[in-house]
């Protein structure tokens, strides 16, 4: 089946817990994309075909046959949409701007979701608070006492599988760590520019929003670090939401020779921690290791491999290999020092 451009809203299936899912529907708005959205779990509505894994958000493409795709992974969809819908892009002009909003989308994407998982599950508190919702998000009308039964099967079931993440007590600290981090450097780029490149939104930024409306808003623990050490980045939080408001110019987009300085907070902190966990995951992928161990952050590592990450590393590489040989030099000038080097080609 081919897809095809079609005037009918563009349909995905979603779910308000989902940091994935927030992630798109803030980038529908903001781009002014017609959509509707089915909010749900991971089972599709009726009617609606299931993709080859059911993942949130599921977008449902139409087809020349009258019929509907249905496609997951927010990365590739951006930019599906952006040959659709040229106007309001999300993805920088500048070659080298695009390959460092691609490495930081993915980064808020592969990364931070670890925080994300780490602290709905690992701590009771938040645990208690994200059961419940999970249930009513996808069945606001289930009653009460299924609720709860529902609630706690899923919540044990969740917490069973943050081994898959990463998160562990050994690997704790380390994710935690990061994350209060993370909350710092944002606060810096978000004074300086208003977003992450320059002063107009990019995919990079809808990443990093999309965990952060779980980190910063839902879950107890973190949403409370948020708040106290940067109002600043849980105000952002709020207008990412929505900016369908905004006249975005090509000017707001930060100039090359202002890049090193004004990443230089997120790209240390790729290259602290991201790097080295993409690297020892490849690494263990291709020699056909099912866990692997390394250190990050001057502590011990150790997580189940993750395939589908291991392809994140080989598509920054490919990424990379696009750029002509003066930007690759440019970007390994912005990137020196920070770690990011290490996972260039």
């Amino acid at each position: 089946m081919t897809a095809v451009q079609s005037d009918r809203p563009i349909e995905f299936l979603g779910a308000p817990g989902s940091p994935y899912s927030r992630k798109m529907l803030a980038l529908l708005r903001y781009r002014r994309i017609p959509h509707a959205v089915h909010w749900g779990s991971t089972n599709a509505p009726e009617g609606y075909p299931a993709p080859k894994l059911r993942l949130l958000p599921t977008f449902y493409f139409p087809t020349s046959d009258g019929g509907l795709d249905a496609v997951v992974d927010s990365t590739p969809i951006i930019r599906r949409l952006e040959t659709q819908y040229p106007n309001r892009s999300v993805i920088p002009d500048d070659p080298v701007l695009g390959f460092l909003n691609y490495v930081i989308e993915d980064f808020g994407d592969e990364w931070l979701t670890k925080a994300m998982f780490h602290y709905r599950w690992a701590h009771a508190e938040d645990a208690a608070n994200a059961g419940p919702q999970l249930i009513f998000w996808a069945k606001p009308t289930m009653e009460s006492e299924a609720a709860a039964k529902a609630s706690q099967a899923i919540s044990q079931r969740q917490i069973d599988r943050l081994y898959v993440v990463g998160s562990n007590a050994t690997t704790a600290e380390t994710i935690e760590a990061s994350y209060l981090r993370v909350l710092t450097a944002l606060d810096r780029v978000i004074q300086q520019n208003g977003y992450v490149l320059g002063a107009r939104p990019s995919s990079a930024d809808f990443a990093i929003y999309g965990q952060l409306t779980q980190l910063a808003i839902v879950e107890p623990t973190s949403a409370r670090e948020c708040a106290q050490r940067t109002p600043r980045v849980r105000a952002w939080v709020d207008r990412v939401e929505d900016l369908s408001g905004i006249a975005p110019q090509a000017a707001q987009w930060l100039a090359r020779d202002t890049l090193r300085d004004s990443l230089a907070p997120l790209l240390q902190e790729i290259g602290r921690v991201y790097a080295p966990f993409l690297i020892a995951n490849s690494q263990a992928a291709m020699s056909g290791k099912d866990t692997f161990q390394t250190i990050i952050d001057g502590r011990t590592w150790t997580q189940p491999t993750f395939p589908y990450q291991a392809k994140c590393l080989k598509w920054i590489g490919d990424a990379f290999n696009e750029l002509s040989p003066a930007d690759c030099e440019v970007v390994r000038n912005i990137v020196a020092g920070t770690g990011v080097e290490g996972i260039l080609p």
